[in-house]
C-alpha cells in the first residue's frame, strides 16, 4: 500500500471537519457521508485487493508509512481545539452536537486506528502517540487491554471484546466498554505492586493518562467551559462507539475450541474475520487484514499480508458497511449467523454441541465475562 494513499484517503477528513466546522449547514454530515457511504461505493468500485507486499522490509523503506501515522497526532489535536472553539462560538446547539459527531467519526475511525498501529511499535516514542491519542477520546487504557488481554485470549471467554455467537452489539458493547476496563485495571495494578511502584508513578499507565485526560480537559474548559466538556464528551463517545462496534465485526462468533482444563488451543488466522475491500483498507491502512494481524501483531500495516478464505473468513463488505449492520442487530444476525456456522463446519466438525460457547463459558467450566 504506497503510503500517499494511505494519506490522501485518511486525511480528507479534515477539510471536511474545517469545512463543517466553519460553514455549518450540510458541511456537518460530510464526514459520515464520507466516512461510510462514500468510502463504501468506492470499495464496490474499486475491488478487492488481495496483493501482498514483501513479507518483510527494512525500516528505512517504511519510514513515510510510518509518517503517516505520525503526522495524523498533531493534526487531531488541532481539529479537537478548533471544533471545540467553532461549536461554542458560532454554530448553534444542534449543528454543535453534529459536529462533534462527525469529530468522533474521524478521531474513532482514523484517530483509533492508527493508535492501534502505533501501540503495537517496539519504539517509546510511537507508542507514546499512541497513547496520545488514545487519551483524546477518553479511551487510553485500551492500549494495555488490547496488548496484554486481547491478543493473549482472543476468542475466548477471557477476551471481552470477542463477541458471541447471537449477541446484539449494543449489549455487547455494555459488556466490552465494562470488561475493557476493569481487565486494564487489574492488568495495570499487578504490574504496579509486582514491581513495587506507587500509583502515581510515570511507568502507571492510568496516572499518564489521567494526567493527559486532566490536561485536555482543561484546555476544553478554557475554550468553552462546561459546554466544551460535554462536547468533548459527545466526540469520545462517538469514536468509542466505532472501536467497540469494530472489535465486534472483526471476531462475531468465532471461538477457539476448548481442550479441557481451562485451556483453548492457539489462536489462528481463522478466529479473526477479514475483509479485502481495497478502499476501505486505504482509509484503515489494512486493518481488514486481521487475521495477518493476529499472526504477527508487529507487522507494519503495509506488510501485512491476505488470507485466503478456506484459512481465514471473509466479509462479505468492508468494515463502513459492516459497523451499518451490527448497529442493527436482526439485519446482522440475518447476513453473518449462517456465515458463522458455516465457519464452525469447516473449521470444527467435530464439535457437535456449541452451546457453551455461545453462553461465554465452555465446557466444564460456568464462569464468563
Amino acid at each position: 500500500m504506497p503510503a500517499a494513499f494511505a494519506f490522501a484517503v485518511s486525511f480528507v477528513m479534515a477539510p471536511l471537519l474545517v469545512a463543517a466546522a466553519l460553514w455549518g449547514s450540510w458541511w456537518l454530515i460530510g464526514p459520515a457521508v464520507y466516512g461510510w457511504v462514500v468510502v463504501s461505493l468506492l470499495d464496490r468500485a474499486l475491488g478487492k485487493a488481495e496483493d501482498d507486499a514483501p513479507e518483510e522490509a527494512p525500516e528505512a523503506a517504511l519510514f513515510w508509512h510510518r509518517f503517516v501515522t505520525w503526522a495524523w497526532v498533531p493534526v487531531q489535536l488541532a481539529l479537537i481545539a478548533f471544533c471545540l472553539f467553532a461549536a461554542t462560538r458560532w454554530l448553534s446547539t444542534a449543528e454543535a452536537i453534529l459536529l462533534m459527531s462527525g469529530l468522533g467519526i474521524a478521531t474513532g475511525g482514523i484517530g483509533i486506528t492508527y493508535a492501534h498501529e502505533l501501540i503495537h511499535s517496539r519504539r517509546r516514542f510511537e507508542r507514546a502517540l499512541g497513547e496520545i491519542l488514545l487519551v483524546t477520546v477518553g479511551y487510553g487504557h485500551f492500549a494495555t487491554e488490547h496488548l496484554a488481554n486481547h491478543h493473549v485470549h482472543v476468542a475466548t471467554p477471557k477476551d471481552p471484546v470477542t463477541a458471541r455467537y447471537g449477541e446484539g452489539f449494543w449489549r455487547f458493547l455494555l459488556r466490552a466498554v465494562r470488561g475493557t476496563a476493569r481487565s486494564a485495571w487489574e492488568i495495570d495494578r499487578a504490574r504496579r505492586l509486582r514491581r513495587g511502584r506507587r500509583f502515581l508513578h510515570w511507568s502507571n499507565p492510568w496516572a499518564r493518562h489521567g494526567a493527559g485526560t486532566a490536561l485536555l480537559f482543561l484546555v476544553a474548559w478554557g475554550i468553552g467551559g462546561w459546554a466544551a466538556l460535554g462536547l468533548w464528551a459527545i466526540q469520545a463517545s462517538v469514536a468509542i462507539l466505532q472501536l467497540e462496534a469494530v472489535n465486534y465485526v472483526e471476531h462475531y462468533g468465532l471461538t477457539r475450541k476448548h481442550l479441557g482444563g481451562g485451556r483453548f488451543e492457539p489462536a489462528g488466522p481463522h478466529h479473526s474475520w477479514n475483509a479485502a475491500q481495497r478502499m476501505t483498507n486505504f482509509l484503515l491502512i489494512n486493518l481488514q487484514r486481521h487475521s495477518d494481524h493476529h499472526v504477527k501483531p508487529d507487522r507494519r500495516f503495509p506488510l501485512l499480508r491476505s488470507w485466503p478464505e478456506e484459512a481465514a473468513p471473509q466479509l462479505p463488505y468492508g468494515y463502513p458497511l459492516m459497523v451499518l449492520l451490527a448497529m442493527t442487530p436482526p439485519l446482522w444476525f440475518r447476513v453473518m449467523n449462517r456465515r458463522v456456522k458455516a465457519w464452525r463446519r469447516r473449521h470444527y466438525p467435530e464439535i457437535s454441541d456449541w452451546a457453551p460457547y455461545r453462553s461465554g463459558a465452555h465446557p466444564g467450566r460456568s464462569a464468563a465475562l
